[in-house]
């Protein structure tokens, strides 16, 4: 049960999530969803602080952002989907298995290697082309424009998203490979459950959202990973 320590922890965790969700979106017309951000901060929450504080912060702060930017039709659905999403997450990487250091090593390596590659693919396939992107906060205000994206970009993305997995295993904490394969599982469960939600309610175009969802895991986990492999020694060094 939360106590008078961690119920501003938990607090803070959720605004994090709420914010990080809301100041960068790209809607998708043909679910009437968006892509966000909002991974990024539920994956580094569930990772410092556990399975509780990411189902916590990953259902209320995600459901939040839903209210806040008009989406109250998908906020239950979020509210479930995104705290199984931030739980499960918290208890994988809980679980680390007893490898060496070049077993680690190796992992990172494959796992980096796989979502540069996924990143690129799915998002030179899917989005290439002109978007339209919004930046903001609701109380502050959006500024909308039309965004160029060309499949090189993504290509730099993914090399970046997947170096980034790579050089924090070898500079650092070397089960950084472990931190973004438990990512993708848990990131695995959001889109699934919003894919059924979405095609319970909307039929085959639920399809549709799928590869939006995939690059907001995989660029959700690419931040999450360094930043905390970075709070995690930053810790240490202060201790």
């Amino acid at each position: 049960m939360p106590n008078a320590r961690t119920i501003p922890m938990y607090a803070f965790y959720t605004a994090l999530v709420a914010v990080s969700t809301l100041i960068f979106t790209i809607y998708v017309p043909a679910t009437h969803g968006y892509f966000n951000m909002g991974e990024s901060a539920i994956f580094t929450v569930a990772l410092l602080a556990g399975g509780r504080a990411g189902a916590f912060a990953g259902g209320i702060g995600s459901m939040i952002a839903d209210i806040a930017l008009g989406y109250y039709f998908f906020a239950p659905a979020t509210l479930l989907i995104k705290g199984i999403e931030g739980g499960a997450l918290g208890v994988l990487a809980g679980k680390r298995l007893p490898l060496s250091v070049q077993a680690w090593r190796t992992i990172s390596l494959a796992i980096g290697a796989a979502i540069a590659l996924a990143i690129f693919f799915i998002g030179s396939t899917y989005y290439t082309g002109e978007t339209d992107v919004s930046l903001g906060l609701p109380w502050l205000g959006y500024s909308s424009f039309t965004l160029a994206m060309p499949a090189f970009l993504w290509a730099a993305v993914g090399l970046a998203a997947g170096g980034l997995v790579i050089a924090t295993s070898f500079a650092s904490r070397p089960e950084a490979g472990y931190a973004a394969l438990c990512s993708i599982a848990a990131g695995s469960l959001m889109i699934l459950g919003y894919f059924l939600f979405e095609q319970f309610v909307f039929g085959y175009v639920a399809i549709a959202e799928v590869p939006f969802n995939i690059v907001q895991v995989l660029v959700g986990m690419a931040i999450a990973v360094p930043a905390y492999n970075s709070l995690k020694a930053l810790k240490r060094s202060s201790a």
